[in-house]
């Protein structure tokens, strides 16, 4: 079963470096929850991890700084009754957290100005409303 997290196309996590851990479900199963262990814990190291470079290391230490606990990010699944299905999900979500905290930054924004025709617009369509209102008012106003 061990295999390579496959984070981007150009950054996977070795199998060597994942750390698994299992424990009883408090989810659906019936009986058998209290017999097998299907809950999953996944952890990886991110500060020591040979699957980023520095400059990916630097960006997800930096953006995971509130889930890391001694440089390691855990994620955890129950929500299925088995412990394959939990596996499978708990490597979905932390490839979706490592690809968040590597992705680079959106572009700026550049500040732009409405155009002089658009504040015209603008003011008229408050001006006429103005009008709609002011003809709605009685003459004892």
């Amino acid at each position: 079963m061990p295999s390579d997290l496959v984070v981007t196309p150009k950054v996977t996590i070795p199998a060597a470096e994942l750390t698994w851990r299992f424990s009883r479900s408090s989810g659906p199963g019936g009986q058998s929850v209290n017999t097998t262990d299907s809950r999953v814990s996944l952890s990886v190291n991110v500060a020591r991890t040979t699957g980023l470079d520095q400059y990916l290391r630097a960006r997800a230490l930096d953006r995971l700084a509130s889930r890391l606990i001694d440089g390691v990010v855990t994620v955890h699944a129950e929500a299925e009754r088995s412990q394959y299905q939990n596996r499978q999900a708990a490597l979905a979500r932390m490839a979706a957290i490592l690809r968040n905290a590597v992705a680079p930054n959106p572009p700026k924004r550049r500040a732009t100005k409405p155009s002089r025709r658009a504040k015209e617009r603008r003011i008229a369509g408050k001006k006429q409303r103005g009008e709609t209102k002011r003809l709605r008012r009685s003459l004892e106003d």
